[in-house]
């Protein structure tokens, strides 16, 4: 439970760095699409609920594996620069 709530504090912080990122002319479509195409799915009504178990929580694992895909095909330097202002509240 712990984790979960010290998983949620950050929210806000990783999705002011999403859409810094995604409007940073230096990160290129691949990344952007990388995040935008999870985010369609999500928000579609496609779902992959005849899928035992999986049905549930493709959603979450989809957004998931998008989000991390996003971060890794950024230009780190770009990210680190992001983060940096965040931290210092710019």
């Amino acid at each position: 439970m712990a984790r979960m709530l010290t998983l949620l504090r950050h929210v806000p912080g990783f999705l002011k760095l999403f859409g810094r990122l995604l409007v940073d002319r230096r990160v290129g479509a691949l990344p952007k699409m990388a995040l935008l195409l999870p985010l369609a799915y999500v928000i579609l009504p496609v779902d992959l609920d005849f899928f035992p178990i999986i049905g549930q929580v493709d959603d979450l694992i989809v957004l998931i594996v998008g989000c991390r895909a996003f971060i890794r095909l950024c230009p780190a330097e770009v990210v680190e620069e992001h983060v940096r202002r965040i931290d210092a509240g710019t």
